[in-house]
């Protein structure tokens, strides 16, 4: 087995070779064909996620180096452990990496993505920046028939996040607004999937221009440069006609959250997904006041997964733009996306 691995958080890869793994009870080996490079990847191998005055959630505590990234996983079955069933030797499969203790309560109930010992596929266990990888049972192998292999990978975690944000607002209306903050990856994920899942309009926000045009190509309404927050609030209340009634923050910042929050309705409902870090000054009163609601999104759970492969599947999503690259082109790629100089997703390939 040929990976990248975190040897020492905060420095550079570096490829290591290993034996074949055997899988064991359920497990199934999968030949890697496609890994997408997530931002939440910058986070891990950086070492720590940045909570905000000062404190860090530190991932030395929680994590054995040396370390293979990479939770957006695509290959074809390799071999099956003695117990697993419902996948044959040459299938091609998405690993859904979002997988619980299996143990515990939430789990044993169906919500794995609740679980406090979580066994998720490139953050808590080795994933897909390698040419094999393990996935601890069939059902967590999703099909992807009639999808690009490159693009298949990045539905597990951009499309999945993107895909199951949207449905906390789906209770939106026809003449509702609805602000997609950032036209990275995930944000972009969500223009494109937006019509198949909620009705209001959309509203994108990018401090770049070239990403604001990509969204406007890929079905947005209306672009807000948000680079000027007070300038951009503004022009969102000028377009909603006093506020918009829903709103996604792909980003995480304090300026994209504050931006968010405070281009609500009366009644308007955030969802916060990105992981950028740090914190934001927050009214409580205004919550109350203004009857606001702010939720956490994390991904996406395996029945949705499948519901988003589904509508992918019968040709209801625009594929967003994507780059591969080799495999051991890993830190380019890391340091390119950190960067900001992304548009869409880059995806790596072990055999290229």
């Amino acid at each position: 087995m040929h990976c990248q691995q975190i040897i020492q958080f905060g420095e550079p890869l570096q490829a290591r070779d290993y034996p074949t793994p055997e899988p064991k009870g359920t497990e199934v080996l999968l030949n890697v064909t496609a890994c997408g490079v997530c931002h939440s990847d910058l986070h891990i191998w950086e070492g720590f996620f940045d909570l905000g005055g000062g404190q860090k959630m530190d991932l030395l505590q929680r994590m054995k180096l040396p370390f293979t990234l990479g939770h957006e996983v695509v290959g074809e079955v390799a071999a099956l452990g003695p117990d697993a069933e419902g996948v044959e030797i040459g299938d091609k499969r998405i690993v859904f990496p979002w997988i619980g203790c299996g143990k515990c309560n939430v789990c044993l109930a169906g919500d794995e993505l609740l679980c406090m010992a979580p066994q998720t596929v490139g953050t808590r266990y080795n994933g897909g920046y390698a040419n094999e990888v393990i996935a601890p049972h069939p059902k967590y192998l999703i099909p992807y028939d009639g999808v690009p292999t490159e693009l298949a990978c990045t539905y597990a975690c951009s499309g999945l996040t993107a895909y199951s944000a949207l449905k906390k607002l789906s209770h939106l209306h026809e003449d509702d607004h609805l602000v997609i903050i950032g036209a990275g990856g995930v944000g972009l994920s969500a223009v494109h999937f937006a019509s198949s899942v909620v009705k209001a309009k959309i509203i994108v926000a990018d401090i770049d221009d070239t990403k604001r045009s990509i969204a406007r190509q890929s079905g947005a309404h209306e672009t807000i440069d948000n680079s000027d927050p007070e300038a951009a609030l503004a022009k969102l209340q000028e377009i909603t006609n006093g506020g918009a009634a829903g709103s996604i923050d792909f980003v995480g910042a304090p300026a994209t959250s504050l931006f968010g929050f405070n281009g609500l309705r009366k009644g308007g409902h955030m969802v916060t997904v990105g992981l950028f870090g740090d914190s934001m000054p927050l009214s409580i009163a205004m919550l109350p006041l203004m009857m606001r609601t702010i939720q956490g999104s994390y991904v996406g759970s395996l029945e949705e997964m499948h519901e988003l492969m589904a509508l992918v599947r019968a040709g209801k999503v625009a594929p967003i733009p994507y780059e591969v690259r080799p495999l051991d082109e890993v830190n380019s790629a890391l340091t390119d996306l950190q960067a900001g100089n992304v548009k869409g997703r880059i995806v790596l390939s072990p055999q290229k």
